[in-house]
């Protein structure tokens, strides 16, 4: 089944045309089934380009996904047109009267914030705990995830003294997980952060089961059943060229940035970046779907009772 969008939503062109399945929403009102609500709350700046990447990967199950697009209420964007966000965007303060199945909170680019000192930290903390009585599943992604696990566990992150930049390889620490179905032993995930979360104090947390990690960068994928809820560190959703777009743009803007690691053939930037964790990608979201499909209620005002 595919997933259901707006048909000027940009992403509904640039899927159709890579052979994701959509389906319009008069297509999809033909259907006589229930489709997934899937919320997106997407906190980085170039919209556009998240919410293609998040839809390119829930739209390859074989069930019928409704996504819907979340902003902060109050928070205006810098970085996409006002017209877009007017046209797909929802503010949470709009939709938390609304039951969904899963929501995704992406990553924002403001690591060296403390959480207290983000501009919307309390309705983003309304927000996680709205997810306990209103959402099935949740998946917090990056800066995304460490918020979560600081606002229900007080769980720090910390500084790092050089970027974490690059493809590194992680370890499958649970094979039997049904979020890691298929997985290989060892898998390539790209980074790109400034902060970090320490295995042992996640490990100090008996709620919390780490899945997947990294000798080089640390934890990865945590679990967190208690909340019903995955965190993930690391960018599973980046195109090819997106660890290249930020070194670009940092080189350009005369920023210290290394060349980020295990990415271009031969760490050489003159080459062609190569994507080689594009199925492992399809992997986790598929099977995260899959297990909000085997449990979530089908009346959704079940869900959080």
């Amino acid at each position: 089944m595919p997933i259901k969008l707006p048909e000027t939503l940009p992403a509904f062109d640039v899927l159709t045309r890579e052979g994701v399945m959509v389906m319009s929403e008069a297509q999809a009102a033909r259907q006589d089934i229930r489709p997934l609500r899937i919320g997106l709350l997407n906190l980085m700046p170039k919209k556009i380009q998240t919410e293609t990447q998040f839809a390119r990967l829930i739209g390859a199950t074989p069930l019928q996904i409704e996504l819907s697009l979340i902003r902060m209420s109050e928070h205006e964007t810098k970085n996409t047109a006002a017209e877009h966000m007017a046209e797909f965007y929802r503010p949470f303060q709009e939709v938390k009267s609304e039951r969904f199945d899963g929501l995704i909170i992406t990553g924002a680019p403001i690591e060296h914030l403390p959480y207290e000192d983000v501009t919307y930290w309390d309705e983003l903390t309304e927000v996680f705990d709205w997810t306990q009585t209103h959402v099935h599943q949740t998946f917090g992604v990056c800066w995304g995830g460490m918020a979560m696990l600081a606002h229900f566990y007080g769980l720090p992150k910390h500084m790092l003294d050089a970027k974490a930049f690059g493809c590194f390889r992680h370890r499958n620490l649970v094979p039997a997980s049904p979020y890691l179905r298929g997985f290989s032993d060892d898998v390539l995930i790209p980074v790109s952060r400034w902060t970090e979360l320490r295995q042992q104090e996640v490990d100090a947390i008996p709620a919390l089961t780490t899945l997947i990690a990294s000798d080089q960068v640390g934890p990865c994928l945590i679990e967190d059943p208690a909340h019903r809820a995955l965190m993930i560190l690391n960018h599973f959703e980046y195109d090819s060229t997106t660890l290249k777009e930020e070194y670009d743009r940092d080189v350009d803007a005369g920023k210290p940035i290394n060349v980020p690691s295990n990415y271009y053939p031969d760490d050489n930037p003159a080459r062609p970046p190569l994507n080689r964790w594009r199925s492992h990608a399809h992997l986790l979201y598929g099977n995260w779907i899959n297990q909000i499909y085997q449990t979530t209620p089908y009346d959704l005002a079940q869900i959080g009772q």
